[in-house]
């Protein structure tokens, strides 16, 4: 068992692992009891109940974060050579098309988005079972099979996100850094769990929200009082 460093055990020490926080309290204590040297992450996890088995009580959805992720989003744009000056125009980091494929055919995969237009998602959908399981599959209920291949980098740019209830019926995602004011990250929170509550299915029965956890890279998880989370 690995030892507790002088750092961890504080951070532990100031986290109450019975209470259920409001955000902003937790969001001011995330930022207190986070020790990296690098400019952690600050996570969200909602666990919901739903059965995601069921393609009726599948939760998916996207959510631009009014103070962005706080990271660079790399932003691959396959398209035709018509919408290439578009797309470097709003900000993407790779415009192409057959080379990129060739080159994601080989394994390449260094981006964190690949944005399309409708008529090349036939070349692309033999690329399935590379870009699939790193949930880099362009998707049109997501924003990213478009012909406003300009607007949906702007967009993905300042914070837009895609996200999806897992196997577990929880919902992972990245809301920020620790170095955000506590008011941004729970500006970002609220916007998040507000989405997360309008996607709620009309199959779902029992609780919705079961319990929603904030945490930071590497730091403990802060349970939040899900009667308060929008406050």
């Amino acid at each position: 068992m690995a030892k507790l460093t002088k750092n961890r055990k504080l951070a532990l020490s100031k986290v109450d692992t019975v209470k259920f926080y409001k955000l902003d309290e937790a969001a001011v204590l995330l930022k207190q009891i986070t020790s990296t040297k690098f400019d952690a992450s600050i996570d969200i996890d909602v666990r919901l109940g739903v059965d995601p088995r069921k393609a009726n009580q599948m939760v998916r959805g996207v959510v631009t974060l009014p103070n962005g992720t706080g990271k660079q989003t790399r932003v691959l744009v396959l398209c035709t050579p018509d919408k290439e000056q578009e797309a470097k125009e709003a900000g993407a980091d790779y415009v192409g098309l057959d080379d990129y494929i060739e080159k994601i055919k080989n394994g390449w995969t260094d981006v964190d988005v690949i944005i399309t237009l409708p008529s090349v998602m036939a070349k692309i959908g033999a690329l399935g079972r590379v870009l699939g399981p790193r949930g880099l599959m362009p998707n049109p209920k997501s924003g990213t099979v478009t012909m406003e291949v300009g607007k949906a980098v702007k967009e993905v740019k300042m914070g837009k996100i895609d996200f999806k209830v897992d196997k577990f019926g929880i919902v992972h995602t990245s809301i920020g850094k620790v170095s955000f004011e506590a008011d941004k990250i729970v500006e970002n929170a609220r916007e998040f769990l507000n989405t997360i509550m309008k996607l709620k299915p009309s199959s779902a029965k029992g609780t919705y929200v079961k319990s929603v956890y904030l945490s930071s890279t590497m730091s403990p998880g802060l349970k939040i009082d899900t009667k308060l989370m929008t406050e």
